[in-house]
């Protein structure tokens, strides 16, 4: 009897394993699918370098030319605007350029943005959310009064095509 035991233990050995090692392999698979399936996997922001340099120079060229005026040549703002923003952007920014525009020329006012800084918070291959640190300089002719401010904003970027717009900005 206990010959047979041992005769059917050691046949049954080899399959006990194998099972054992099945359900391992099953529990490793998982949980490697779970940790590639977290939201910090799946923000291209973290994992693409290329993806987040191309949203970051969009942005800083974007928002140097759109936040930079002069009120000798409203077009070249007014042509970088219909260049880069879209959506709710373009609506807030065409509600400010209107009251720009009507004080701008007297006073012979110019701005000039600067970004300073860039960092891409969560991106999808068509979208991305970005902080953004940025410098604008005013400067008014007529009395020769300047100044300098400091914006952060949060810009939602959308791409449609090959193209992106900024469709939200947001101040911080």
């Amino acid at each position: 009897m206990t010959r047979v035991r041992s005769l059917l233990a050691a046949r049954l050995t080899p399959f006990l394993l194998a099972g054992i090692l099945a359900l391992v392999g099953a529990y490793g698979l998982w949980q490697a699918h779970e940790l590639r399936s977290t939201a910090a996997a799946e923000n291209l922001a973290v994992v693409d370098a290329s993806l987040t340099a191309e949203v970051q120079s969009f942005v800083t060229t974007g928002l140097n030319q759109v936040l930079t005026y002069d009120f000798a040549d409203p077009d070249a703002t007014t042509a970088a605007a219909d260049q880069v923003l879209a959506g709710d952007a373009r609506k807030e920014y065409d509600t400010l350029f209107v009251d720009l525009q009507a004080k701008a020329p007297g006073q012979q006012l110019t701005l000039t943005a600067a970004v300073q800084s860039v960092a891409v918070k969560e991106a999808t291959e068509d979208s991305a959310v970005v902080l953004v640190f940025l410098d604008q300089t005013s400067q008014r002719a007529t009395d020769n009064q300047g100044s300098v401010s400091a914006a952060q904003l949060s810009v939602t970027v959308e791409k449609s095509g090959d193209s992106w717009a900024i469709t939200e900005l947001k101040p911080l």
